[in-house]
């Protein structure tokens, strides 16, 4: 069977992040008509990249995990040259690689296995823009290369370093048209060949919210938020806004809170931190909520969300996040708000209007059937796969 490789910083079952569930995705789904080498670090968290995973080969459900080590944990130094390139609008490309390198996670060797092996692969997906793996791979494995930037407006993509990732690629995949307006606008890249699609949505065969609850011990209203739990996802002020709201507001309400812990969370009645949970419980529990919160200013596309919707839930999500805003106007299924204010509308809402929030449910489901299937999706890689294999593409 002909060969692919998939590059992406982290990789596995364990590993909770909105790119990498993503690549595992596309991993699987590929699967069935190539063979697919995904090229990783040995990590497992991302604020370290200390390595965690022992193999520096693993099989993971069909698909080849080709592991390699981190050679330095992301610490002082990393803080140091972060803070000095922050501190000046124009910085010397040595800096910006370097800043690069420390951010992680420096894997190099990866790099050397593509250089030893790129005539083995008909083509090389990298998925995000911003780690070493796609800044530092991408530029030398060009000829071959589609890229999934997940590119969002964010300090760090105005960084010289990543002008040659999104100039390079002989094509590039985005997730919406947000991201692809935005990125067309900053690189001046119309010239490459490009395609817009999501993620396809594949809810599991039945759905529990009452398991859920007898098994979390949930009783009565919740929202829900399932994601990366870190101040840059948002989570400091969604949890902020919600304390707030319970202690102005005589409403009964939960906030479940699903994912990897990355910032502190004081102890709080009103708050159900699950951690990290598997695949049907996170259904089961986006299922029983009455809407998923999304606060991140930053997403390319949120799989958590088009699972909400797929579900029947609305979404309230950070309106100062275009992608975010554009899932909420397109499918009539959503809530966008910039403050505090139109947080507690927007949870009022879906609490008390009830016509209204039987729309946005029947809205949701509607979105998703009509947009996010995965059959369009694989066809629409293999085509991208075969062009860069026979070397065409927009001239």
């Amino acid at each position: 069977m002909k060969k692919i490789a998939i590059i992406n910083q982290r990789y596995g079952l364990e590993v909770n992040g909105g790119s990498e569930y993503y690549t595992r995705q596309i991993a699987e789904r590929l699967s069935k008509y190539y063979q697919v080498d995904v090229i990783t670090s040995k990590a497992k968290d991302y604020k370290t990249w200390r390595n965690f995973y022992r193999n520096e080969i693993d099989i993971i459900n069909g698909v080849t995990v080709r592991r390699f080590d981190v050679k330095k944990e992301r610490g002082f130094t990393f803080r140091i040259i972060d803070h000095i390139i922050r501190s000046f609008k124009f910085h010397p490309i040595w800096i910006e690689k370097k800043w690069v390198e420390e951010q992680g996670p420096y894997c190099p060797d990866a790099i050397k296995y593509l250089s030893d092996h790129v005539e083995e692969y008909k083509a090389i997906i990298f998925v995000t823009y911003l780690y070493y793996p796609t800044a530092m791979g991408l530029p030398k494995f060009s000829e071959k290369a589609i890229f999934v930037p997940t590119a969002h407006d964010e300090p760090f993509i105005y960084y010289s370093i990543y002008n040659e990732a999104f100039q390079k690629p002989k094509a590039i995949i985005y997730l919406t048209d947000e991201e692809k307006n935005f990125v067309n606008g900053l690189f001046r890249n119309e010239c490459i060949t490009d395609c817009v699609m999501g993620a396809g949505v594949e809810l599991p065969s039945t759905v529990n919210e009452k398991g859920f609850r007898e098994k979390y011990k949930i009783d009565g209203q919740y929202v829900i938020y399932v994601g990366r739990v870190d101040a840059a996802k948002g989570c400091d002020h969604m949890i902020h806004y919600f304390k707030q709201f319970i202690q102005k507001n005589s409403f009964d309400l939960k906030l479940v809170i699903i994912g990897q812990r990355m910032m502190e969370i004081e102890p709080d009645p009103n708050i159900i931190c699950l951690g990290f949970v598997d695949e049907q419980d996170k259904f089961d529990g986006i299922k029983g909520a009455n809407a998923l919160l999304l606060p991140s200013e930053y997403e390319s596309l949120s799989i958590a969300v088009l699972e909400a919707l797929a579900l029947g839930r609305p979404v309230i999500v950070n309106g100062k996040c275009e992608v975010l805003k554009g899932h909420c106007e397109k499918s009539q299924a959503g809530i966008a708000y910039v403050d505090y204010e139109g947080f507690c509308s927007a949870l009022t809402t879906v609490l008390c209007e009830s016509a209204y929030y039987e729309q946005m449910s029947y809205n949701a489901k509607k979105y998703i059937e009509e947009n996010y299937c995965w059959r369009n999706i694989e066809e629409k890689y293999c085509e991208l796969i075969e062009m860069v294999a026979d070397g065409s593409g927009k001239e």
